[in-house]
């Protein structure tokens, strides 16, 4: 009995030969190459390189100057990096079933274009190279991706009144304004071409003449009661246009080296604008495009107690998004150690980087 037990009979080698093979077998069958069109996997599931080269082309659209080759592949690196993010957090809301529904999609892409005719709509799309369904895919997931951490992370953070007064004890001097300042927006036209600045229309004036049309018409549509906000991520020429001309608070020393806008600015109340006024080059006196202002609030100089309500929200949000960033970055760090994920994209680097 002690000799069968150390030593196998021939039918035991055979059962273990085969064993052996099968989990052999298996390991490598673990590690067989991916498909050609798969750059990585999260789980099983593939990520697909005709995806990636979709947000790779998407990445390129305001860069008139085409990347070398290194340089294009670190940014699909980063983009693929994304994407394998996104996907551990596609997988993690279907297991607690928070993906996003027909109706969320629909009722959110209806929000999305009630700005535009489908014309124009269309056209952004074509602009991007992507078809409806890639769109409402792609909001599918962004709005899955929110409804988690909304769940996850935001219904978890309970900014207390202690913490308000603690922070704004510690923090007193930050809230006592030495001079006025104005809470502004604008919608700004000018005759040049600028690539470093777009709109949602991607329409901009062609010269002077064209610029003061566009800015007009642009006045008479605000005085027939059009949004100014949604006029200015359509149509303004500058970099606030994406926050609907928003340009945060400006100190009344600043405003006052444009001494007409100033002049217009400070007669307004909360919520009326400007009239078109020029903008010009502070050096040369040139008129360099026009404008029209409005104002969203005014501050006067002194300190700020923490009773204001606008003091309050301000440090209640300032705290919560400081909560909601240290937690996000420790979940999606879980996430990802739970994630079984495979980069063959990298794979690929390294292979072709050692020969």
């Amino acid at each position: 009995m002690q000799v069968e037990s150390l030593f196998p009979s021939r039918s035991r080698c055979a059962v273990l030969i085969l064993c052996s093979g099968a989990l052999l077998a298996t390991v490598a069958g673990c590690h067989r190459p991916p498909a050609p069109d798969v750059v990585a996997t999260v789980n099983g599931k593939d990520i697909l390189r005709a995806d990636l080269e979709r947000y790779y082309k998407a990445s390129l659209e305001d860069n008139p100057q085409q990347p070398s080759a290194e340089q294009a592949d670190i940014v699909r690196l980063n983009i693929l990096k994304q994407m394998i993010d996104d996907e551990i957090l596609q997988q993690r809301a279907a297991k607690l079933n928070l993906a996003a529904s027909d109706e969320d999609v629909n009722a959110k892409l209806t929000e999305i274009k009630a700005p535009y005719t489908q014309e124009e709509f269309d056209k952004q799309l074509k602009q991007r190279n992507m078809s409806v369904e890639d769109f409402k895919r792609d909001l599918r997931r962004s709005l899955t991706n929110t409804k988690l951490l909304n769940k996850e992370i935001e219904s978890r953070i309970n900014i207390t009144d202690a913490e308000i007064s603690s922070y704004y004890a510690a923090h007193k001097a930050d809230f006592n304004l030495v001079e006025p300042r104005y809470g502004l927006a604008r919608i700004m036209v000018t005759g040049a071409p600028n690539p470093q600045t777009s709109n949602l229309q991607n329409n901009k004036a062609s010269g002077d003449a064209d610029a003061k049309k566009k800015i007009q018409t642009l006045r008479n549509r605000l005085d027939s009661g059009e949004d100014f906000s949604t006029l200015a991520m359509q149509f303004s020429e500058d970099n606030t246009a994406a926050n609907g001309g928003d340009m945060g608070f400006v100190l009344e020393s600043s405003l006052r080296t444009d001494p007409e806008a100033y002049g217009a600015i400070s007669k307004l109340k909360p919520g009326q604008y400007t009239d078109v006024l020029p903008i010009t080059d502070p050096s040369s006196h040139r008129i360099m495009g026009y404008a029209i202002y409005k104002l969203i609030s005014r501050e006067p100089a002194g300190q700020r107690e923490l009773n204001d309500p606008r003091v309050q929200q301000l440090i209640r949000q300032g705290l919560r998004d400081g909560h909601a960033q240290l937690l996000k970055n420790a979940y999606f760090e879980k996430l990802h150690d739970e994630a079984s994920v495979h980069n063959y994209f990298a794979d690929q680097i390294l292979k072709e980087g050692a020969n």
